[in-house]
């Protein structure tokens, strides 16, 4: 959800989600010895994995890719590590990772490589370099900036549960009768993924990405790695500093998740984050009424969307026409209210007026026309078009913590926030797959040790939220805080345009020198 569900279009973008990419072979400075590249903790059998070569090439994979013949073009190379399926058995079956880089230019001064990640979970991010270089600016130069997709993800080794579906977050609806249809969808859908996908199920974790992360490290012949985190990225980087501490330099973790936070029900601690953004976007839709046509007055515009809302729960509404219907029911239309309330840009509020716009005149029983951004949307909610992202999604929430099993503690804790919440809480508290799901392999990971580490956050983050931030910042008592009061929007640096933000990253990225205290930037 990329720690916020990614809105399909951009579901190869930087946030949730993201943007990605790669380069060329090892830096103009000394690789590290292999002896300082492999852990001395780790399980034997492991040096193989560490000491691999990896074989960097072009990074399209067909005359169609027209990703890869991109980062062809912006100088940036590809490759595959193969790591473990299992750590603990390192002489077992092997995956691979895809990774890619783009290589330092100024070799002079060069300060190492940076790694990506995107979010989700289940982002990609090989796609990254080109745009973080841009982002980093001068010191961008200075970087090997390698992506990766983590395991099972994107160009790595694939899972596929074959879901009809690519998105598994539905609401419950406003009846028991509509929980009930949703836990019978719900375990269909572990089940499926059970039967196909058994055998690695249990490795599908975010300790086991970490890991990956350390084996490219010394791969790439690095002793220290940096790392820049979105999202989901920001626990990954966490359980990074915690699992291999000393193995990295600068960390930049940006949409903070608290580390304790995170798991199959995380969406429960943003549900009043979103509720605040659907009004901050229901004040700018209803000052563009005659290009929306959702009403003049905040209060308008959301009894517009609470009109589509039981509309939809009434009876299921048409969309579109021709090869582009589609049919969607209460189930759906919070969720795609929700996919786009973690930006609060213009562009991506005009997209959500639209999408209500659509959904208003559906309502009224009116044919409607859907743009191309909806249908993609729509294509990702209601088929399996993207069966692979939502299938390791899931993936790795349920692999990583367990989930309350009993249905009937979901249906007693949407009926107490209902009133609350009436239109996101039967979603935020719904029963997902977790519930059907095997028990995790391991325990999740716990913060016992500082990171030193630069975080940034916005106050009014609808996905990883700004009291989850704070809670982080203090687990971690020698990392930094960079905010920005005021903005609703999930994932910054790079993203949001805040020159304040960009320029504070981008002066700790070349020091190395976390601020001396906490900052605040302006909107």
């Amino acid at each position: 959800m990329t720690l916020s569900t990614p809105h399909p279009s951009r579901t190869a973008r930087r946030a949730s989600a993201a943007a990605l990419a790669l380069a060329a072979c090892l830096s103009a400075t000394p690789a590290v010895a292999a002896s300082h590249t492999t852990p001395k903790n780790t399980a034997p059998g492991l040096d193989r994995y560490y000491h691999q070569h990896l074989a960097w090439g072009s990074c399209a994979t067909g005359p169609d890719d027209t990703t890869g013949h991109d980062l062809d073009k912006a100088g940036v190379q590809c490759a595959d590590a193969t790591v473990p399926l299992d750590y603990a058995h390192p002489t077992g079956r092997t995956i691979t990772v895809a990774v890619s880089r783009l290589r330092a230019t100024d070799t002079r001064h060069r300060i190492g490589a940076i790694l990506l990640n995107n979010g989700g979970p289940g982002g990609t991010a090989v796609e990254s370099p080109p745009h973080i270089r841009e982002a980093m600016k001068g010191v961008g130069a200075r970087y090997d900036i390698v992506g990766f997709d983590p395991r099972f993800v994107g160009r790595s080794t694939p899972l596929d549960c074959q879901w009809s579906t690519s998105m598994f977050f539905r609401s419950a609806g406003p009846d028991r009768a509509g929980f009930d249809r949703q836990i019978a969808f719900q375990k269909g859908l572990a089940d499926k993924c059970r039967a196909t996908n058994a055998d690695v199920l249990p490795y599908v974790t975010t300790r086991n990405t970490a890991r990956d992360m350390d084996v490219i490290r010394g791969a790439l012949g690095e002793r220290k790695i940096s790392y820049l985190g979105y999202s989901y990225g920001s626990y990954l980087g966490t359980v990074y500093s915690q699992m291999f501490p000393g193995r990295y330099d600068r960390m930049v973790l940006d949409g903070v998740l608290d580390a304790d936070d995170y798991g199959p029900l995380l969406m429960r601690d943003s549900v009043g984050e979103n509720e605040q953004a659907l009004v901050a976007w229901a004040d700018w839709a209803a000052a563009r009424h005659d290009t929306y046509r959702l009403g003049r007055t905040r209060t308008r515009v959301l009894a517009t969307v609470d009109r589509v809302a039981k509309a939809a729960a009434r009876k299921p509404l048409t969309l579109g026409t021709g090869a582009d219907t589609f049919r969607i029911d209460y189930s759906h239309v919070p969720l795609l209210l929700f996919m786009s309330l973690a930006d609060d840009q213009d562009a991506t509020r005009a997209e959500l007026g639209e999408t209500v716009s659509v959904l208003s005149e559906a309502a009224k029983g009116h044919s409607t026309t859907v743009s191309p951004g909806l249908v993609e949307a729509l294509r990702f909610i209601l088929t399996g078009a993207g069966s692979q992202t939502g299938s390791v999604q899931a993936a790795i929430l349920c692999g990583d913590r367990a989930a309350p099993r009993d249905p009937e503690t979901y249906w007693r804790d949407i009926e107490r926030d209902r009133a609350a919440h009436p239109l996101f809480a039967p979603m935020t508290d719904n029963i997902l797959p977790c519930a059907f799901w095997d028990r995790p392999v391991e325990q999740p990971t716990r913060v016992e040790r500082d990171a030193p580490a630069l975080l940034v956050a916005a106050t009014g983050d609808p996905r990883t939220t700004y009291r989850g931030t704070l809670k982080l910042h203090a687990r971690l008592p020698g990392s930094r805080l960079i905010t920005l009061p005021g903005a609703r929007r999930h994932a910054l640096y790079g993203e949001y345009g805040n020159a304040c933000v960009d320029d504070r990253v981008n002066r700790y990225l070349a020091t190395g020198k976390l601020p001396t205290q906490d900052l605040t930037c302006t909107k």
